[in-house]
C-alpha cells in the first residue's frame, strides 16, 4: 500500500542525505514517539531504514499502544519498531543499549495544565530525568530534548521574532506557567547531565506546526480551522484574532529535528518553527480561502489600545549554523493536511 506521505518522506531523505550514514546500526529509545511530532519521526525513521538499509531499531514508550496501533498500524507492525506501554514517570525500561535517546513525552494539553499543573510539571521534569538516566546508563551518543518555545514566557511586544539569546521567562508566580517552567527545568537538567555525565544533550525549542497527524479536535487553532473549513462550517475565532503565530510544516520540522540531533552543538538551544508570522485572523482567512470554506466568525472585537501578542521565533541560528530552511509554504501545508484528512480539492 502506498504511503500517503511518500513525497514528504522522500523529500526528507534527499535533503538530509549527508546525515543518514551517522544512523547506521543505531538503537533508539524514544519517548513521546506516538504523538504528532513523534509519529513523524517514526515515519521518517522507518522510511530511511527501509530505503537505505540502515539496520536501525527503536524502542518506543507510549501510554496507549492499542490506540497507536489503530492510528499507524504500518509503524507498529514494522520489524524495526518495538512498543513499550507505560508512563514516563513510572515505566520500567529494559536493560538495553541505546545509541540515541529522543525525549518528547510531555502532555501539552491546555486542560491538564489548567486542572492539574503539579502533574504537568512533574511529568515533564521527572520524565526528563528518567530519560537522561537511561541515556547515561546506556552510554548513548546523543540525547535530544523536545523543548518548547514556551520557555520564553510571554513574548515582549517590542520583539517581533524571539531568539535563543533573548533572556525572558514565564511568570513563575502563575500556576499557568507549569508547562513552560517544566520545560525550562528540563533544559537545565540536560545541561547539568551534559556537564556532570558527559552526555551530549541537544535542545530543540519547538513552536507551532501543521501537517498530517495533527489533531483537528485539540486546542490547536490551525487544526480547528482546517476541520471547520473541510466540513463547510463557519470558522470560529474564540478571541479577537489579533495574536500572531507562525507554522512550520511537519516534514520540515522532522528534518530540522534530525539535524539538531546529529549536527547541533551540545546544550545549545535551537528554535524550531517558522519565522513567517501572521495574525489569527489572517490564518483563518487563509484556511477559509484555501479550502473553500463557509466563512469566518470573530467572537470578540479587538481593543485598539492593545498591542497584539506574538508567539513567533527567530530561526536564524538554525538557518546559519545548521543550514536549515523552510521549504513548504503555509498554503501548501494547509492543503497537504486537509488532503490527509480526506479533503478533495474541487476543480
Amino acid at each position: 500500500m502506498q504511503n500517503k506521505l511518500a513525497e514528504d518522506l522522500n523529500n526528507i531523505l534527499d535533503r538530509g542525505e549527508k546525515l543518514w550514514p551517522d544512523l547506521k546500526d543505531s538503537r533508539f529509545f524514544i519517548t513521546g514517539g506516538t504523538g504528532f511530532i513523534g509519529t513523524w519521526l517514526l515515519e521518517s525513521f522507518v522510511w530511511l531504514n527501509d530505503r537505505l538499509d540502515l539496520n536501525m531499531s527503536a524502542l518506543i514508550l507510549t501510554r496507549d499502544a492499542d490506540a497507536f496501533g489503530k492510528k499507524a498500524p504500518h509503524l507498529t507492525h514494522h520489524p524495526s519498531i518495538e512498543l513499550l506501554q507505560g508512563d514516563i514517570r513510572t515505566f520500567t525500561c529494559p536493560e538495553k543499549e541505546f545509541s540515541f535517546v529522543i525525549h518528547g513525552a510531555a502532555d501539552a494539553s491546555a486542560q491538564l495544565n489548567a486542572e492539574n499543573p503539579i502533574l504537568m510539571f512533574d511529568t515533564i521534569v521527572e520524565g526528563t530525568r528518567r530519560a537522561l538516566n537511561i541515556a547515561v546508563r546506556s552510554n548513548a551518543k546523543k540525547f535530544l530534548l523536545l523543548s518548547s518555545g514556551a520557555v520564553y514566557g510571554e513574548q515582549p511586544p517590542h520583539i517581533s521574532h524571539i531568539s535563543e539569546s533573548d533572556i525572558n521567562g514565564p511568570n513563575c508566580s502563575s500556576a499557568e506557567s507549569a508547562y513552560a517552567e517544566g520545560k525550562r527545568a528540563a533544559e537545565m537538567l540536560c545541561t547539568l547531565y551534559s556537564k556532570q555525565h558527559g552526555i551530549e544533550t541537544m535542545l530543540a525549542r519547538c513552536f507551532a506546526f501543521v501537517g498530517p497527524y495533527l489533531p483537528l479536535d485539540r486546542h490547536f487553532a490551525i487544526g480547528n480551522f482546517i476541520r471547520d473549513a473541510m466540513a463547510k462550517n463557519t470558522i470560529s475565532i474564540s478571541g479577537d484574532g489579533t495574536p500572531y503565530r507562525s507554522y512550520l510544516y511537519a516534514a520540515d520540522l522532522t528534518l530540522w529535528l534530525w539535524t539538531v540531533l546529529l549536527r547541533g552543538q551540545v546544550t545549545r538551544p535551537y528554535n524550531i518553527g517558522s519565522s513567517q508570522a501572521l495574525s489569527i485572523i489572517e490564518l483563518a482567512t487563509l484556511v477559509n480561502t484555501t479550502l473553500s470554506g463557509k466563512g469566518i466568525y470573530i467572537k470578540q472585537q479587538p481593543q485598539s489600545v492593545d498591542i497584539p501578542k506574538r508567539y513567533v521565533p527567530s530561526v536564524k541560528r538554525a538557518e546559519t549554523e545548521l543550514g536549515l530552511t523552510q521549504t513548504t509554504t503555509l498554503e501548501q501545508a494547509i492543503i497537504k493536511t486537509a488532503h490527509w484528512y480526506g479533503w478533495e480539492q474541487s476543480s
